[in-house]
């Protein structure tokens, strides 16, 4: 009878210890329209604190919902580049087509990192803040 109680015992520590693994595998994801920001910045001040140390610049950001102020220096699509430094990724439909280049905007989006490369921050989930 004893090795009954530690079989049924086992079976549900781990149907529990399932359904704790399963809801954090599965968390629902983040909101960043509905967030609020936790850093506000012009686009050129945003971008030269990672071009200065882009170790502390993504401590500091990474995964982190800001609002970037600056001018729209190309326009997609999809996607949208401010200053030539920050490129800020749409995953919705958004109206990029009334926006045009060369106008001042404000956009909301998650710091994903800076692109050595190109010399950007990229901002992922991005919104149009009004």
């Amino acid at each position: 009878m004893k090795k009954t109680n530690w079989i049924i015992l086992v079976l549900i520590l781990t149907g529990i210890l399932a359904i704790f693994a399963y809801n954090f595998v599965y968390q629902e994801h983040r909101n960043i329209e509905s967030e609020a920001t936790a850093f506000s910045s012009n686009a050129d001040v945003f971008v030269s604190e990672f071009q200065e140390d882009a170790t502390v610049a993504e401590s500091k950001y990474l995964n982190k919902t800001v609002l970037i102020t600056g001018v729209i220096s190309e326009i997609n699509s999809s996607n949208l580049t401010l200053n030539d430094a920050v490129f800020c990724s749409f995953s919705s439909e958004n109206n990029l087509k009334e926006i045009k280049p060369n106008t001042k905007i404000s956009i909301k989006g998650r710091c994903i990192g800076y692109d050595e490369l190109l010399e950007q921050v990229k901002l992922d989930q991005c919104t149009v803040s009004q």
